[in-house]
């Protein structure tokens, strides 16, 4: 009904049941798959116990039920025609009705030691006619300790008009040796039932155990994990089995996680150490504006006769220096960013022989006395154009980047090469080689990191901040290419750019198989 609330009662029974899921929630997976195979095994011994039992005492009863029907009549004719129970078997019993309502019953004192007096209903013939002759089962109503049941066959008398004849006639079998078989066989049912839960509850819990093992194994991998133990895997079993597909999705899983982290700590670190060297970097020039600045508020410029115009303009030189220099830093800074965002970048087809001439007329101009040549990787003069698709502009960065690497970090007057070419792949290839001191071995692999400096000789006092490289890796790598360093053969260092190719008509050059 709307609006019914519920009772006490119904609130008490809610508490027990959410309290019994409760507590059902709590026992270990173990322990409940152990009471359910116990549970669904005494229900299945049960109902076949049951089943056996009431089959078996079925077909019995039938054996006997047969038996009456085929001596039954004949026993009954013989015995009333004798008068005497001496021929009746030792275990029939046989009852005689007269319609007057008397009775006889001629019997064997034996029998009825044994098995008792069957307890036969008062039935008239009416109800004899109904039952058809159907054998029906009875108590035995005194008799011996022993006393059973007993198996009732009831009989006609054809020829009603005959006082003498009794108009009816009960034959009877004990269900003695019957009783007793089905109770052996019940009790062989019970302790055979009993046996086979024990059994059974053994080998559930030794399989569930062997089991639940590896689940085990894996809570105690995913306890390691948790407290800090990224590398920690968990046992496989074959894949083919549910825990060993879960543990091969958690070990999958684990690995992923793990190169996250990895990844993100190292990320971390770079950005540690990027803001570091970054603040470092930017700490010398505002240092030295701050101080100059500092210098002319206190008076420290001027001259007898007030300021001094010299003094001033080298101080104010000297600030615009280091002005101009953090401005490029932060420039630097800032095309770093740009580029870690992965904002796309121009895609145009560029001739990088064109982008090589014009760095190595710039290196000439920086440095007049240097002997500047541009050649091909194989031969000793460009053939064609080299196509690749870019940004123009950044292109134009990385070989300006490189070529002032080569004026800034090697002695004035020292020879250099542009060679460019296609690769083996048809890639656009580009190298700037230096004759230089070069690089130690372990400072190769390191020189395109940020703020990263080689060796005394790339210092501050130098002009470099050590991203210049760290610029270049960067827009080759937004470009699809890769750059890598090599030692000059005869001495010096080699920086080689390798870029996607196109072929001349402009279109992307096909990738080797």
């Amino acid at each position: 009904m709307p609006g019914r609330r519920s009772g006490p009662a119904e609130d008490v029974g809610a508490g027990r049941g959410r309290g019994l899921a409760d507590w059902i929630a709590a026992v270990p997976l173990r322990a409940r798959l152990v009471a359910i195979t116990a549970f669904v095994l005494a229900a299945g011994l049960i109902i076949t116990g049951l089943l056996a039992r009431g089959i078996v005492g079925g077909y019995l009863v039938d054996q006997v039920d047969a038996q009456l029907e085929r001596q039954g009549p004949t026993l009954a004719k013989t015995v009333l025609g004798y008068g005497t129970s001496t021929t009746l078997p030792s275990e029939y019993y046989i009852e005689y009705r007269w319609a007057d309502g008397s009775v006889k019953t001629p019997r064997d004192d034996r029998a009825v030691e044994v098995y008792g007096i069957p307890d036969i209903p008062d039935l008239t013939y009416d109800e004899v006619v109904e039952r058809a002759g159907e054998p029906f089962t009875v108590r035995a109503v005194q008799g011996s300790e022993a006393a059973t049941r007993w198996r009732v066959q009831p009989l006609l008398n054809a020829d009603t008009t005959d006082s003498i004849e009794p108009e009816s006639a009960f034959v009877a079998l004990p269900l003695a040796r019957i009783d007793a078989a089905l109770e052996v066989l019940s009790h062989t049912l019970v302790f055979a039932g009993i046996g086979i839960v024990l059994l059974g509850l053994a080998l559930a819990w030794i399989m569930i155990e062997r089991s639940l093992r590896q689940l085990r194994e894996i809570e105690t991998a995913a306890a390691s994990i948790a407290a800090g133990d990224l590398s920690r895997r968990v046992p496989a079993p074959p894949p083919s089995t549910e825990v060993g597909s879960l543990a091969e999705s958690l070990n999958t899983m684990l690995a992923q996680i793990e190169t996250a982290f990895s990844a993100r700590e190292a990320s971390e670190a770079r950005m540690r150490q990027f803001v570091a060297d970054a603040s470092h970097e930017l700490r010398t020039p505002l240092a030295t504006i701050r101080g100059y600045g500092e210098l002319y508020r206190m008076g420290a410029l001027d001259g007898p006769d007030g300021p001094d115009r010299e003094r001033v303009a080298d101080t104010m030189g000297r600030v615009e220096d280091a002005a101009r220099r953090m401005g490029t830093l932060v420039n630097d800074l800032l095309v770093l960013a740009r580029l870690d965002e992965g904002r796309p970048i121009a895609r145009a087809p560029v001739d990088v022989v064109v982008l090589a001439r014009e760095s190595a007329q710039d290196l000439h101009a920086l440095d007049p006395s240097r002997d500047v040549r541009m050649i091909g990787l194989a031969t000793s003069a460009v053939v064609g154009p080299v196509m690749t698709e870019g940004d123009d502009d950044r292109l134009r960065q990385v070989l300006t980047n490189l070529i002032g690497n080569v004026a800034r970090h090697t002695p004035a007057g020292t020879p250099a090469e542009i060679a460019v070419g296609h690769g083996p792949d048809g890639q656009a290839v580009i190298e700037v080689r230096d004759h230089g001191p070069g690089v130690a071995e372990e400072h190769a692999a390191r020189m395109f990191e940020r703020f990263y400096r080689a060796d005394s000789s790339r210092n501050r006092a130098s002009g470099g901040s050590g991203l210049g490289l760290a610029i270049v890796s960067a827009i080759v790598e937004a470009h699809g290419g890769q750059v890598g360093v090599a030692p000059t053969p005869g001495g010096g260092l080699t920086v080689r750019v390798t870029l996607p190719g196109m072929t001349d008509d402009r279109s992307p050059a096909p990738a080797s198989r």
